[in-house]
Order: C-alpha cells, then structure tokens, then sequence
C-alpha cells in the first residue's frame, strides 16, 4: 500500500508554498484524496501530475490589477 503524502510535502516537491497547493488542491487542479478536512497526495498520481506538465490555473497566474483613482 501506497502512503500518502501530506499537503506540506508535496507543496515542497513542487516547490510552492503551502498556500499556493491548497488553492491548486480546491481548484481541482492538483490531485489530492481528501479525508474530511485533512488532504493527502498521492506520491504516484503527483509523479504523473509533474510528468505531464501540471495544469494551469484558468485565466493563468495573473491577478486582477484595479485601476488607482488619481
């Protein structure tokens, strides 16, 4: 049996902060098994995730820049 990696380490593998995996794991971007509240990663379905060149974000990385009022 496979064991299952925590959020944490995979954020590390993928050398992204904490935050930026939980947003990839709630956007269903990045693979994850939940179990209530907790969040595990599948060492091999990750492996296949890098391997085929991820997912991208819809709309990609960048952020809304709102106008500043003079």
């Amino acid at each position: 049996m496979t064991q299952l990696l925590r959020l944490e380490e995979a954020a590390k593998i993928l050398n992204v902060t904490y935050f930026r995996a939980c947003e990839l794991v709630r956007r269903d971007i990045l693979p994850a098994v939940k179990l209530g509240r907790q969040v595990r990663i599948d060492p091999g379905r990750l492996q296949h995730f890098i391997e085929n060149g991820g997912k991208s974000l819809p709309g990609g990385w960048r952020r809304k820049v709102e106008a500043e009022a003079p």
